[in-house]
């Protein structure tokens, strides 16, 4: 099912006057951020596997 610009544009405008203008802007913050926290976790996820390799292979040396 794809979206062109028109039917996109058409739930903006629905969701803008359901929630308000404010409200609106407020989720995009909250989402904006919960994906640049999400992306950081990812980082921080693989620096730490790597250094739990790292100490296993320490000690079986």
């Amino acid at each position: 099912m794809n979206f062109g610009p028109t039917e996109l544009l058409i739930i903006l405008v629905i969701v803008v006057l359901l929630f308000g203008v404010g409200r609106v802007s407020k989720i995009g913050g909250e989402l904006g951020s919960a994906v640049a926290n999400f992306r950081k976790g990812l980082q921080d996820g693989g620096k730490n596997a790597e250094k739990a390799e790292e100490a296993k292979s320490e000690v079986k040396s």
